[in-house]
Order: C-alpha cells, then sequence, then structure tokens
C-alpha cells in the first residue's frame, strides 16, 4: 500500500482548483471545463499533449461535459494549468457555488429548436465565471436541452432550460381532414379533430415543433421560440424532478434573468448543505415562482451579494 503524504489541507485546496485526489494515490484529476460541451481541435491536441506530459496518458470525460486528465502528481499541477492555458482551458468545477453548465447539441441536432451552444456559453460567462467567487448553500447545476426530448435532462438540475416552439395554428386554414396529418403525426396525442376542427390541447402540447409545416393547408406555418424553465431537479442520492414554471419565456434575456434571480434567492434564503430544490420544498414553489417572475429579488441584488451570510457551503461531491 502505497504511503499517502498529501496533507488533507493541500488536498482541499487544489480540489478548489478543480484537482480530484485519486483514489489511494498521491495524484489527483484535472477538471478541464469546456463552457459549453464543445472544446476546438487545438483543445484536444492541448489537452492530450497536457495528459501525456503530466498525467498518466489518459483523458476521461464526464457526465457533465468536462474533461478529467487523471494521474497527476501534487507537485505538477500548476504546471498542467500553465500549459492547458495556452489554448484558453482552465481547471474548476467544484464547490458550493454554480457548477459547469451542460448543454446538448441542439444547435447542429435536427430536432434542436434553439441555439443550445450559444446560449450554454452565455450563461458560462454571466453565471460560472460572474459568479465564480459566490458561495452557495450547495452546489447548483444548470443545463440546457434544445428540444422536449430532454437528451441533457434539464428537469433533473437545479435549473433546467428547454427549448419550445410554440405552433401558430390558424384555424381559418383547417380543412377539418377525416385523417388530419397533424393529428397523426403528433408524439403527445395533443392535436385532436374536434367538432370538423383541429385542437391543440395547450396542456398536453410539449411544443417539439414537429407540427409546423405539415399540414397539408397551411394551417400550421410557423412557430413561436420559446424557452421552458424547470426549476428544483436533482440527481444522486436522492432523486427529485423539477417543476415547470407556469410561464413560456419568449426571450433569451428573461432566461437569463430568471437564472440570476434563482442563484440570488438561493443565496439569500438557502441554508447550508440545502440543494436548491430542499429550499423550494421548504418555502413553497408558488412563493419561489412569484419571486423568480418579480424583479424584486434583482433590486436587492448587491446587498445579497454584499452581505456576510452564515453559508458555508455544503457540496461534498
Amino acid at each position: 500500500m502505497a504511503t499517502l503524504t498529501i496533507s488533507s489541507e493541500d488536498e482541499k485546496r487544489v480540489k478548489a482548483l478543480g484537482f480530484l485526489s485519486n483514489k489511494g494515490t498521491d495524484n489527483f484529476s484535472g477538471r478541464v471545463i469546456t463552457v459549453n460541451g464543445m472544446i476546438t481541435a487545438a483543445q484536444q491536441k492541448c489537452i492530450a499533449e497536457a495528459s501525456e506530459l503530466f498525467g498518466n496518458g489518459n483523458v476521461c470525460f464526464t457526465t457533465r461535459l468536462t474533461i478529467e486528465v487523471p494521474g497527476i502528481p501534487f507537485d505538477k499541477i500548476e504546471d498542467f494549468r500553465a500549459y492547458i492555458a495556452k489554448e484558453g482551458l482552465v481547471t474548476g468545477g467544484t464547490g458550493s457555488k454554480v457548477r459547469p453548465v451542460v448543454s446538448c447539441k441542439g444547435t447542429t441536432c435536427q430536432y434542436g429548436l434553439i441555439d443550445t451552444f450559444d446560449l450554454a456559453k452565455k450563461i458560462h460567462k454571466r453565471f460560472y465565471n460572474g459568479y465564480n467567487e459566490v458561495k452557495l448553500p450547495h452546489k447548483f447545476k444548470i443545463a440546457v436541452g434544445g428540444c422536449p426530448n430532454n437528451c441533457v435532462k434539464p428537469d433533473l438540475n437545479d435549473i433546467g432550460i428547454i427549448g419550445q416552439r410554440i405552433p401558430n395554428f390558424d384555424e381559418n386554414r383547417c380543412k377539418g381532414c377525416k385523417k388530419c396529418s397533424i393529428e397523426t403525426l403528433c408524439p403527445m396525442s395533443a392535436a385532436k379533430m374536434t367538432d370538423g376542427i383541429l385542437y391543440i390541447d395547450p396542456q398536453i402540447c410539449n411544443n417539439c415543433g414537429l407540427c409546423i409545416g405539415k399540414c397539408h393547408f397551411n394551417a400550421i406555418e410557423g412557430g413561436s421560440q420559446g424557452y421552458q424553465i424547470y426549476i428544483g431537479g436533482r440527481w444522486g442520492k436522492k432523486v427529485a424532478r423539477g417543476k415547470a414554471l407556469s410561464k413560456v419565456f419568449t426571450s433569451e434575456a428573461e432566461v437569463l434573468d430568471i437564472i440570476e434571480k434563482a442563484i440570488l434567492l438561493y443565496r439569500e434564503k438557502g441554508k447550508t448543505g440545502e440543494r436548491f430544490v430542499q429550499m423550494i420544498q421548504r418555502l413553497g414553489f408558488e412563493d419561489i415562482e412569484n419571486e423568480l417572475l418579480s424583479d424584486n429579488i434583482l433590486d436587492r441584488k448587491h446587498d445579497i451579494l454584499d452581505t456576510q451570510l452564515h453559508i458555508k457551503g455544503g457540496a461534498t461531491c
């Protein structure tokens, strides 16, 4: 059995930099942030070289689209960071704060309804970078999904955004076809012929946009872009599925503001070690939603960020 020589204080210090102890050794895995799950060919090459120079030659991919290079000796950590910095890469992604953003490939996917890579990059810059020094009660995870297929599982994150395409149905163009193409293809069975006219049930429709442009008589030629936001999801030992806010948002600016309000509210009202969903359960979803849909919390932003709260941070993984 190898003798471990790294102190718990040093291990904690480098963990805050994104270096996680390799079990039973004095080596560490360096967690490289990918911003939105996408890196350039030059960055890939740089990471591979850094793995051979400072690690054990392997590169691992995490479930949240960051990259880890294992086998880095403690005394090579700063050399590793300096080497990948040449390509604009940094390590991190740990602690009781906003964690790296996860994005699906909705930008290029045939089902994608929003530019997920671009939105995730904006969220990363504004909240992962901008709030990097803001201590929260626990970790705070954000995911961006391009459509209701939910490949990235947005509703299992503290905040999840799902791209929407709200069909613009013109009932004046509906011919009441005996076999309606929209009714046939609707994956949610939200579209039904009722009394000779198509009806799309808004309580069932998930705004996937598959019906747009599929009516032979042009009854659904366009659709409005939107964003569904889920709050209070959690994966792990205790699973909780997030609940959607009642409003479908129609602008990116609104989405970014909702995220900021949620982070501020979590910092202000959350208890140390309490995940966002636990705070929502304690205070009530309706009250939290009312706060998020108003601008009151933004008016208190500087007070919330400047106040020395009791929060110590409770993230243990």
